[in-house]
């Protein structure tokens, strides 16, 4: 768990959520061995995306869904059908707990630093653990310059998210943001962002993985009516904004601070995000 030497209470103190520990990990379907999994323990070319899932049912099936399609052809040229993905998906579901953690992480059989023939097919392992609902906040956040390989895809092996969230807890922050090379916000370590200028929901305009809770929003906060715009955010614009982190944990925390300047209160936004996230259907896989 992290923790920040400078702010009290620690944000990320319900991280993990009380219940049953037990994990699940399965490739193609069924139980992985010990054989199967450890070729991955050292591998870095694979896709996955995250999600809660809830009563045995997930919130933006359908852009998990896109997301796996799309980063498949992305990286490999080649993806796995709907249907095989969700068949894998409800495998892995039928022997956890209704409340859960989910992981579907798409690779090639072929490893990294080969390239495939046409005959190799992919393969899928979902790993499942403890539902979270993510850090309570607010959360301080340390810009980087700091520019993601293949930002439209949620790939493994990103080494500099760990170490800039490291850089910015030893700075007496709760995580990093990065900025690209053009001055821009984009993203945070697993977060997007968002903010508020009072009457509009504001997406950075920049290169980003747009994460299945940001599209989750955008779609319902456009079904209720709210204004949303995308423009560049810089650090000098952040002093008349309010600012909140999302991902697959929770669709909206707070940001009291990116650098040294103060982010106004977010309570409004906040609001509309967890409305909005909670307007989204849960379905089953």
């Amino acid at each position: 768990m992290r923790q920040s030497p400078h702010r009290k209470p620690d944000p990320w103190s319900n991280i993990m959520s009380a219940g049953p520990t037990s994990s699940v990990a399965q490739r193609n379907g069924h139980a992985a061995s010990a054989d199967e999994l450890s070729p991955l323990a050292f591998a870095g070319y694979a896709h996955f995306t995250a999600m809660q899932v809830r009563a045995g049912k997930v919130r933006g099936l359908d852009l998990h869904l896109a997301r796996l399609r799309s980063a498949s052809i992305a990286m490999f040229g080649k993806a796995l059908p709907d249907e095989q993905l969700r068949a894998h998906l409800r495998a892995a579901l039928a022997t956890s707990p209704a409340d859960r953690s989910l992981m579907a992480t798409v690779y090639s059989p072929a490893g990294e630093f080969t390239v495939a023939g046409p005959d190799v097919g992919l393969d899928m392992l979902v790993s499942t653990g403890p539902a979270s609902s993510g850090p309570n906040g607010p959360l301080a956040l340390l810009t980087v310059e700091h520019e993601r390989t293949l930002p439209t895809v949620k790939h493994v092996g990103e080494v500099a998210k760990t170490y800039y969230l490291r850089q910015a807890v030893a700075k007496g922050f709760d995580d990093a943001a990065f900025v690209d090379r053009r001055g821009r916000l984009s993203e945070a370590s697993i977060w997007n962002l968002a903010f508020w200028d009072g009457d509009a929901v504001v997406w950075p305009e920049a290169e980003m993985l747009t994460g299945t809770t940001m599209g989750i929003l955008q779609r319902q906060l456009a079904r209720l009516g709210v204004v949303q715009r995308t423009q560049e955010i810089r650090p000098a614009n952040l002093a008349s904004l309010a600012g909140v982190v999302m991902n697959s944990w929770t669709p909206g925390i707070a940001v009291n601070r990116i650098d040294a300047t103060p982010l106004r209160d977010p309570s409004a936004l906040l609001g509309l995000l967890h409305r909005a996230y909670e307007a989204e259907p849960l379905l089953s896989p």
